[in-house]
């Protein structure tokens, strides 16, 4: 029997939750990672990053919402500040 090994994958934010689109296609990225069997995806937030993390965030008109996006990751990944 053959052992299937996992791809890590470490994503990085370190840019605010808004102003940019860096965090969210990051979130995106890793949203979609953490639903592969085969991989096993951790988000850091550094610096401005760990305020996509805050609770009860109040999105601005056409923003998504970091702390959903997430929650998400958590499912199937990991996210460490």
């Amino acid at each position: 029997m053959t052992e299937t090994k996992k791809t890590n994958c470490l994503l990085i934010i370190n840019d605010g939750p808004y102003g940019n689109e860096r965090p969210y296609n990051a979130l995106r990225l890793a949203m979609n990672l953490a639903k592969r069997p085969e991989t096993h995806v951790r988000v850091f937030l550094m610096g401005d990053g760990v305020q996509c993390a805050a609770r009860g965030q109040e999105t601005p008109q056409g923003y998504y919402n970091t702390e959903r996006m997430l929650s998400s990751v958590l499912r199937g990944g990991e996210v460490a500040t």
